[in-house]
């Protein structure tokens, strides 16, 4: 769990409280990437189910919970998330969130399990971080860029960036420049080593692999899910972040373009495809091999997270031969959300919106977002603006229709399930 600032007003030696134990397990949902509207009902849920009456608030990085269920008076417990769990930790957490909803645990034995998750170690060595970041890099250039000298650049710079950021891990004033750093220096060495090596198949597309670590994609999947489901207030902050983010992407190259003295007219965009069209596939087992090793999630897990990859990209595919490239992300996003879901509802599988995070990024959602922003310095900056924001519009519709059209499929099956058991009676 990540560490919590903690207000709450038990007595010394007196039993966990049930507030205390409900919102310190809504901050490591919060923590773990749950929405606001998930953790909000299994919160109202687990109240029930514990005799808690009161108030709560839910923040996307802070919960405050009020409770009657003593009788000598109220209690009240806040906690704020600072650190988002690992993927591997995501798993017994969503085990313990059913158990809480169904009341099977009680307080004392939930804090118990919640301090056990915490004390995770990764499972595996800080060796197996780099190279699964590696991979994903490498995975992304053949996805995003399939020839030669991107792969070899992506797979390059992959492993600086991962080396980079397993470093930095524990200065978190570094942690919070490295997005900026890392962007510069690989759009430094890219362009730099294009000029001298004259290189012509250089372009904005090929940074974008080896920055994949920093795209947004928590706070963007996050973000659609939230104000679908009217929650403006953290969907606007979280969307505003992912903003944020691509920003700094696109302030770090910029600045390499500027010291390298580029044009804009050199800011390439364009594909080149040396390999055909098996290379996005490979890239997605790729993929998928890089995030086990970088997030370490349980191995009967891995085939879950190949048919989500799979599944993105074919829906990406039918999505561009069916209604053209801008509206693509549409088909893309409704396929990831229907099998996000589908995979969500698996016994101790984490929440829909983690597992969306596997397939997001292949619908190319973030490097197109700070590659728009890195044109605006161009002049053809409106044309920039609207392919982002179409981009970006068309993945969210995606997710939006997939999302109601497995609640509609759901509500509908309950029905016809309740008349089937009313016919039999």
């Amino acid at each position: 769990m990540p560490p919590v600032d903690d207000l709450s007003i038990d007595p010394p030696g007196a039993p966990v409280a049930p507030t205390t134990f409900l919102a310190r397990l809504g901050a490591a949902m919060i923590a773990a990437g749950y929405p606001i509207g998930t953790v909000r009902q299994t919160l109202a849920t687990c109240s029930e189910r514990y005799g808690v009456t009161g108030e709560m608030l839910v923040l996307p990085n802070h919960i405050q919970l009020t409770g009657g269920e003593r009788a000598d008076g109220a209690t009240m417990a806040m906690k704020s998330a600072e650190v988002d769990l690992r993927c591997d930790q995501t798993f017994p957490l969503a085990a313990l969130v059913g158990r809480a909803r169904r009341g099977q645990i009680s307080p004392q034995d939930g804090l118990a399990e919640l301090d056990r998750i915490d004390a995770m170690r990764p499972r595996f060595p800080a060796w197996a971080f780099v190279v699964g970041y590696t991979l994903q890099s490498a995975a992304f250039a053949l996805i995003l860029q399939p020839n030669p000298v991107a792969l070899g650049a992506a797979t390059v710079f992959g492993f600086g960036v991962g080396l980079a950021a397993l470093l930095a891990r524990r200065n978190e004033p570094l942690t919070q420049l490295l997005p900026v750093v890392a962007a510069f220096t690989v759009a430094l060495c890219s362009f730099t080593a294009g000029r001298l090596l004259h290189l012509g198949e250089g372009s904005l597309r090929a940074l974008a692999p080896a920055l994949v670590m920093f795209l947004p994609g928590t706070a963007i999947t996050l973000a659609v899910i939230e104000l679908s489901t009217r929650d403006m207030i953290s969907g606007s902050a979280r969307l505003i972040a992912g903003a944020m983010r691509l920003a700094q992407l696109a302030f770090g190259i910029l600045i390499a373009a500027q010291v390298v003295g580029l044009t804009t007219s050199e800011l390439s965009v364009a594909v080149v495809d040396r390999f055909g069209p098996w290379a996005p596939w490979v890239g997605c087992a790729l993929y998928a091999v890089g995030l086990f090793l970088y997030h370490g999630p349980p191995t009967r897990f891995m085939g879950w997270m190949l048919m989500i990859l799979f599944v993105s990209y074919a829906g990406q595919l039918a999505g561009n031969a069916a209604l053209g490239s801008y509206a693509s992300g549409f088909g893309g996003g409704l396929a990831l959300a229907l099998c996000a879901l589908f995979v969500a509802g698996r016994p101790n599988t984490p929440s829909a919106a983690t597992l969306l995070l596997p397939g997001f990024w292949l619908l190319v959602p973030g490097s197109l977002g700070f590659i728009g922003v890195t044109e605006l310095i161009g002049d053809n900056s409106s044309g920039a603006v609207a392919v982002t924001l179409i981009s970006m519009i068309s993945i969210a519709l995606g997710i939006q229709a997939g999302l109601l059209l497995w609640g509609a499929c759901r509500q509908v099956g309950a029905t016809v399930g309740g008349r089937a058991r009313y016919s039999r009676a």
